[in-house]
């Protein structure tokens, strides 16, 4: 009888943590020294119960990426394929808007989403900014070889041009906003995609395994470029090929935290080209006031940021904020200031790159 007993206690269980899931943080881009609380963001179940007792009974509970579940991380072979963290929580994040329904050119899930508009405004929870259309998102992020390479939280694209897009979810399986008529759901990939894209970057994925190649996977570079006439460009390629990292990032922090200026002084404290703050200087054994040795301190500053937190927006954003804020808030902490300097660094360095 107990044995009976338990195992109806456990079927509830799991229902329970199906129907009721664990909120997840979402993931938005930060700045040190505010006092914002974090933005927590429930997910909710979008089956119903006959479907969500289907899925119990044939013990799919748990498992992301093939079952349509909530964002629940179990044991299931999807998960360990997605690399967990960022992909789970894509999709954890995509699963919240099951059955909202399809709008043409809709963005808002009050009124509807279209393709583009719903991995925009999941990717955009995770601090990353995805362009509106399908056409322009195809050119974001690296390229995925084939279906058999792809992995949970990758884009699928379809046509050409492209003029669909989803999320790949694992095992044949994608979320997306099909079609006029339509809800947000999960279903098969139902041909071949035109592209496949990786927007979500895994910092243990180099292939060499060296820091250097990791570094130069995330920031588009093999340690070189030229900058032209771009000022003080000697100093970022050195640190650059020395670092590992894109001598244009480099430049764009510089540009964005000083405009170049080598005897800059903020308000907070921050000294020169790169603004560094005079204890985190006294850390790196570098003074801030002499260009070379900023530029030194700061790639070695962001090379640091990157390993730790394996994206670009994330690392500007400890450089930005401290890394403390970014773990506080999973994600660039929702400090208007960082926020705003994560999306000037990115675009000067589209510009400079």
């Amino acid at each position: 009888m107990s044995e009976g007993l338990s195992a109806v206690l456990s079927r509830i269980a799991s229902i329970e943590s199906l129907i009721n899931p664990q909120p997840v943080q979402s993931a938005a881009p930060a700045q040190t020294g505010s006092s914002s609380s974090p933005a927590t963001t429930a997910t909710s179940g979008s089956t119903d119960f006959d479907s969500l007792l289907d899925r119990v009974n044939n013990g799919t509970t748990g498992t992301t990426g093939t079952t349509g579940t909530t964002g629940t991380t179990g044991t299931g072979s999807s998960t360990s394929r997605s690399g967990g963290g960022l992909a789970d929580k894509a999709i954890s994040i995509a699963k919240k808007y099951l059955g909202v329904n399809y709008k043409w050119g809709g963005n808002d899930p009050q009124t509807g989403l279209d393709c583009s508009g719903f991995t925009q405004l999941v990717y955009g929870q995770l601090g990353i900014d995805l362009p509106r259309s399908s056409a322009q998102q195809a050119r974001t992020g690296t390229k995925v070889s084939s279906m058999a390479a792809a992995k949970p939280g990758d884009l699928v694209f379809f046509g050409a041009p492209v003029h669909h897009v989803g999320i790949y979810l694992g095992d044949g399986r994608m979320i997306d906003a099909p079609k006029a008529g339509d809800v947000v759901r999960v279903r098969d990939v139902y041909e071949k995609p035109s592209q496949i894209r990786r927007v979500l970057t895994d910092p243990t994925s180099s292939s060499s395994g060296s820091v250097a190649d990791t570094l130069a996977q995330l920031t588009g570079s093999k340690g070189s470029s030229s900058l032209g006439s771009t000022r003080y460009a000697d100093l970022f390629e050195a640190a650059g090929k020395k670092y590992g990292l894109d001598p244009a990032l480099l430049s764009a922090v510089a540009k964005t935290e000083s405009g170049y200026n080598t005897s800059a002084k903020s308000p907070a404290g921050a000294l020169g080209l790169m603004q560094i703050m005079p204890g985190t200087a006294r850390e790196l054994g570098v003074d801030p006031m002499v260009p070379r040795q900023a530029v030194d301190g700061a790639a070695r500053l962001l090379s640091d940021h990157l390993r730790t937190f394996g994206r670009v927006d994330l690392a500007l954003a400890a450089y930005n904020a401290g890394p403390g804020a970014v773990r506080k808030y999973d994600g660039v902490p929702p400090y208007t200031e960082t926020e705003n300097y994560v999306r000037r660094v990115q675009k000067a360095w589209g510009q400079l790159r």
